[in-house]
């Protein structure tokens, strides 16, 4: 054994065991167990070794080593590529499904966390080698803190108020408190959409949340996590007992309609109030510069 054995040993076993910490099967089940998480524990394997292994290269000024880190991010970029293709035709099977706006940014989650492991093993070796080993664990440790914070985004509760509202109808048209949300003429249809149906009012906290609820994107991820979690009562082929979210124009508060299989106020609230808020829906019209009004972007 040489000099950077003990640091390599290291920097492998903390990048992979932050990837482990980071990779979890919750209600959404993704990834799957058992071959899902598999795949995703060897790349994190492969971005600590990576990390790792650049720091000695760099030492002994083998700088064509490093190199391998641009083949990394471009093989990252394909397992991003390669989540958001498993998703999108998964997608086509789901009763109510993801939609193109959440499986975007899980595909883009999967990708920056081996970003994360890379630079975690990288300075964790560096600490090593350049203190000792007390100074790689406290490197470790603080990295770990920051990317458990850099990975968790805000949810839906951080930005709405979250209130029930009983589905009703006025004459053939279902409400949600006065927010229409489709016609219903069959009444057998209707019996079963009282019976099972249940309505949320989702009401934006300032004017910013206003658009970002609004995404198309965002709102599909709400019913299919709601469906997810407490079952839906629809079948294929059924368009009248679809969930569907529909928006107050005048005020920019949002109707959700549901048709759960366990009619649990609490727990729908608490999951319509977890639903992480897309990256790709987050809209901040009050924060644009007033000097770049009226230019063409």
């Amino acid at each position: 054994m040489n000099e950077y054995t003990y640091p390599i040993i290291f920097g492998i076993i903390v990048g992979t065991g932050l990837r482990l910490l980071m990779l979890r099967t919750d209600y959404r089940q993704y990834p799957t167990y058992l071959h899902g998480k598999i795949i995703h524990i060897s790349l994190g394997f492969i971005a600590a070794s990576l990390g790792t292994f650049a720091v000695p290269s760099i030492m002994e000024k083998e700088f064509t080593a490093v190199t391998f880190l641009t083949l990394a991010a471009s093989q990252f970029r394909e397992v991003r590529n390669m989540e958001r293709n498993t998703m999108t035709e998964l997608d086509e099977y789901e009763l109510v499904p993801r939609g193109n706006t959440y499986i975007e940014g899980i595909a883009v989650a999967f990708e920056g966390r081996n970003y994360i492991v890379i630079i975690t093993s990288l300075l964790s070796t560096l600490a090593y080698l350049a203190f000792n080993v007390w100074a790689a664990i406290l490197t470790a440790i603080i990295l770990y803190l920051l990317s458990k914070k850099l990975m968790s985004g805000s949810t839906l509760k951080d930005i709405v108020h979250i209130n029930y509202a009983e589905p009703h109808f006025e004459g053939a048209g279902l409400y949600v408190d006065n927010i229409y949300i489709m016609n219903i003429g069959l009444p057998e249809r209707q019996e079963e959409i009282l019976r099972y149906g249940m309505g949320f009012i989702l009401e934006p906290k300032n004017f910013n949340v206003r658009s970002t609820i609004a995404n198309l994107g965002q709102r599909q991820a709400i019913l299919h996590d709601v469906s997810v979690t407490l079952g839906v009562f629809r079948d294929s082929g059924t368009p009248a007992l679809v969930p569907l979210i529909k928006r107050d124009l005048d005020d920019g508060r949002i109707g959700v309609f549901i048709l759960p299989q366990d009619k649990d106020l609490d727990r729908a609230i608490k999951t319509i109030g977890a639903v992480p808020v897309l990256e790709n829906a987050i809209r901040m019209p009050y924060e644009s510069r007033p000097e770049m009004e009226g230019k063409k972007q």
